[in-house]
């Protein structure tokens, strides 16, 4: 488990990115203002990644990135309001906020790393697997595999046909090839 982050970590924050990013709706950098001068809310907020799957989540987006502007979330409803969501911090202050920020390099920028919590309520299948991906990946390649041997069967049955001894040895040669690389690939879907 994570070490909570502490208020003094998350208003330095705040107050770094408001000083370097310009945040497409007027209305993010005057709620960003009015939790770092409120401790009490300060300390109910979590910067999570995909603020969407929270039970009260907000996603802020600066010039520099293309998501959509502003996003508040409160059990299934969304609204792009971001006053109406103002509102609600406001009246709900001892309520858990998780607060998405969306900005160039947002993944690699050390500082907003430091504030990221662990989101609790992404779903399981939210994320693939690096086992589903390797699947995916040999499912396309047996796929591909199989479309390739049929074509150079085609092409041998044809050069058959046209009684072409050297297209014959030529693709018969290309098919071998390809079925020894096909059975030196390690394969999941045969297990």
């Amino acid at each position: 488990m994570h070490t909570p982050v502490s208020v003094e970590d998350k208003k330095s924050f705040i107050q770094w990115f408001l000083n370097h990013y310009q945040l497409k709706k007027r209305e993010s950098v005057w709620i960003l203002n009015y939790l770092v001068n409120h401790d009490e809310l300060l300390a109910n907020v979590h910067f999570v990644r995909e603020a969407k799957f929270c039970p009260r989540g907000i996603i802020m987006t600066s010039h520099c990135s293309e998501e959509t502007a502003f996003r508040f979330y409160k059990n299934q409803l969304v609204t792009t309001d971001a006053e109406k969501s103002f509102h609600d911090i406001r009246l709900n202050k001892n309520e858990a906020l998780y607060l998405q920020l969306n900005f160039s390099k947002s993944y690699q920028n050390e500082l907003y790393i430091s504030v990221l919590e662990e989101n609790p309520f992404i779903p399981d299948e939210y994320f693939i697997t690096q086992k589903d991906q390797e699947l995916a990946k040999q499912l396309l390649d047996m796929s591909l595999f199989e479309f390739k041997k049929k074509k150079l069967n085609e092409q041998i049955d044809r050069a058959l046909d046209d009684m072409d001894q050297v297209a014959f040895l030529k693709l018969s040669e290309q098919l071998k090839m390809l079925e020894e690389n096909n059975d030196n690939q390690p394969n999941l879907l045969r297990q």
